[in-house]
């Protein structure tokens, strides 16, 4: 996410000529588009950072249904 939210930052500050900026050739913007790209579909999914977000936020519903179900029971 933080790569995705410096590209944005950099396209805004680019497009409107902000300081040093001005000067940034829009090949490394597009350079940073393609590193973006390439992280989120194929280095992440070779680390398996994709699943592990997935695994949590099921474990995490989980203990809730068991925290609620035991809690119905008592």
């Amino acid at each position: 996410m933080p790569l995705i939210l410096l590209l944005a930052a950099l396209v805004v500050l680019r497009f409107f000529e902000v300081w040093k900026f001005a000067d940034l050739s829009w090949w490394w913007i597009v350079g940073l588009a393609v590193l973006a790209f390439v992280w989120f579909e194929f280095i992440e999914k070779m680390l398996g950072l994709d699943k592990k977000k997935a695994h949590k936020e099921d474990e995490v519903r989980r203990k809730a249904r068991v925290k609620q179900t035991f809690d119905k029971r008592q």
